[in-house]
């Protein structure tokens, strides 16, 4: 890697993983980011870090203790109710041996709150804000880059973090994802404790599972008072398009969660009554678990780029900083004769790895949304 220049196209967990872990190392990276600043959106929910995962590469990231600083205690806590908002089961009193700051604890941390640790381990001027990537085209042995804004900048590595919908991927591969068979539309509530306060109460700052009439809603506490939800369900793959529904209409929404939720309870109207608008509906894709392709010299894909997949484990995000850790330590290690080597043991690991990943979200996603979820959960949870 030496005196090679690395664009890192996407600002999200794994773009900025690798971003830092290759600064570690000593690599002259840049980072190119869509958003005009690190405030320009609403990031989604927050997440857990999972040991042999996210934490690890946080670990290698030396971030461990800015992480602690930013954690929510108690988010992680949570009730799981049924369509008729009654709890089946609380974790709220239970009690827990395990050292409050132990990394087995999983605690949760609001997406904004992980960017900004990241962001600021980053060297001045490493990201380059209000840059949405349009295309690019061989150069020499690299890449020329161009963005919306009408810049261009040179890179002899291009790596793809740009999420789902990446506009790289299609320079790797022509393989696309599949649509899971479920939706998501993703709720959003300011100042939660007096705009929803009975739900607001149910969830005591942690988070909340809902399961019946093979649908959820899955939410949970964010930053600054705030709460975000996610209904699930089993539409066509166009539903959102086709609908009809306007996603800034809380009078429309509310009908249409009426109809469309018609045996759960009117406790949960309150989430539409006091929605931040709009809501984003989320069709879930997932990347076929046997794709392959041939690995390129000076261009690679990592997080969701690589592998979407469904969140019903909790491994996106998770597996896209390990991606990061893996790729920064094959492209620094002295066991490859050339990059394209590097980057081939790379890509058969990483794809393995979210093989098993995806596999695991979709099969979680079937028992949430069965007929008898709330047993198949409460199951999986070890609750009797």
């Amino acid at each position: 890697m030496k005196n090679k220049k690395v664009a890192v196209i996407g600002g999200g967990p794994g773009g900025l993983t690798l971003a830092r872990l290759l600064q570690l190392k000593g690599v002259h990276v840049k980072l190119y980011e869509r958003d005009a600043n690190p405030a320009a959106r609403v990031q989604g929910s927050p997440l857990d870090l999972h040991e042999s995962s996210g934490w690890e590469a946080l670990r290698k990231a030396n971030l461990v203790a800015a992480f602690q600083k930013s954690i929510h205690r108690g988010a992680d806590k949570k009730i799981i109710v049924n369509e008729r908002a009654e709890i089946i089961f609380s974790d709220h009193e239970a009690q827990s041996d395990e050292d409050p700051d132990s990394e087995t604890i999983r605690p949760e941390i609001d997406r904004g709150a992980l960017r900004k640790i990241f962001l600021e381990s980053l060297q001045p001027e490493t990201v380059v804000w209000d840059s949405q990537f349009v295309s690019m085209e061989k150069e020499i042995e690299g890449w020329i880059l161009h963005f919306k804004d009408g810049s261009s900048d040179y890179a002899d590595l291009v790596i793809a973090a740009d999420g789902a919908h990446s506009r790289i991927r299609p320079y790797v591969t022509a393989i696309k994802a599949f649509y899971s068979g479920v939706t998501m539309v993703e709720i959003n509530i300011d100042n939660a404790a007096v705009a929803i306060p009975n739900i607001h109460a149910m969830l005591k700052g942690g988070k909340i599972m809902a399961f019946g009439n093979e649908k959820n809603i899955l939410g949970g506490q964010k930053e600054n008072g705030g709460l975000g939800f996610y209904l699930s369900f089993k539409p066509n793959e166009n539903w959102a398009s086709n609908s009809g529904l306007d996603f800034s209409d809380k009078t429309q929404l509310l009908a249409w969660f009426e109809s469309e939720y018609s045996e759960w309870s009117d406790i949960w109207y309150e989430l539409f009554e006091n929605a931040s608008m709009p809501v984003i509906p989320r069709p879930i894709y997932c990347m076929p678990l046997d794709q392959t392709w041939e690995t390129l010299p000076n261009l690679t894909l990592l997080g969701d780029a690589a592998h979407v997949m469904p969140p019903f484990a909790g491994e996106g995000a998770n597996t896209a900083m390990f991606d990061a850790l893996e790729l920064s330590e094959c492209l620094t290690s002295d066991q490859f004769h050339n990059l394209q080597e590097a980057l081939f043991f790379y890509e058969v690991s990483m794809r393995k790895r979210a093989a098993v990943a995806a596999e695991q979200s979709l099969e979680n996603g079937k028992r949430m949304h069965a007929k008898d979820a709330l047993g198949k959960m409460l199951a999986v949870f070890g609750i009797k």
